[in-house]
């Protein structure tokens, strides 16, 4: 019986494959969403201001370093919970598949998050001037938030790989 649960636990990760592939239509769905952001941009970039044309940039600038993101959580959950992926010899492997685990894919997302949060924080300082005071004080209480939780998992996933070594 003991060996039956922890064989049917085991095959249960197999659970998590539809959760990384649904990852992967979230990845095209943020890709058709870049384009479409560009078609609209295009016809009319001589037609908006600099400040204008910073936003959008910086709006697609977010699109990517959340398909980023995506594509780390993806492949990374993937092998780190899943399967080991198999890449045939001569194809193209990216260097940091199968260095990452649990620990380094959670901060790599911490920073990712910052980052995002980042230029998010930027595009609301960008037009301040339709944004009250009241508003834009959270906005940076909710990025220093973010700020300071990567900054502890960082020093903990530091604290805990040092104590373990």
């Amino acid at each position: 019986m003991e060996s039956f649960l922890e064989n049917l636990l085991y095959t249960a990760r197999w659970l998590l494959a539809p959760i990384y592939l649904g990852l992967s239509l979230a990845l095209l769905a943020l890709a058709l969403k870049f384009f479409q952001e560009i078609f609209h941009v295009l016809p009319h970039v001589f037609e908006r201001s600099e400040a204008e044309l910073i936003l959008v940039v910086l709006s697609m600038i977010d699109m990517a370093l959340v398909g980023g993101l995506v594509v780390m959580v993806m492949i990374s959950g993937f092998e780190n919970f899943v399967s080991q992926l198999n890449i045939k010899a001569g194809m193209e492997k990216l260097e940091w598949l199968g260095k990452m685990d649990s620990g380094s894919l959670k901060l790599k997302v911490a920073a990712s998050i910052v980052a995002i949060s980042s230029i998010h924080l930027l595009r609301m300082f960008m037009d301040a001037q339709k944004i009250s005071n009241d508003k834009l004080m959270w906005y940076v209480i909710i990025h220093m938030t973010f700020v300071v939780s990567a900054f502890a998992m960082g020093f903990m996933e530091k604290h805990v790989k040092h104590k373990g070594a």
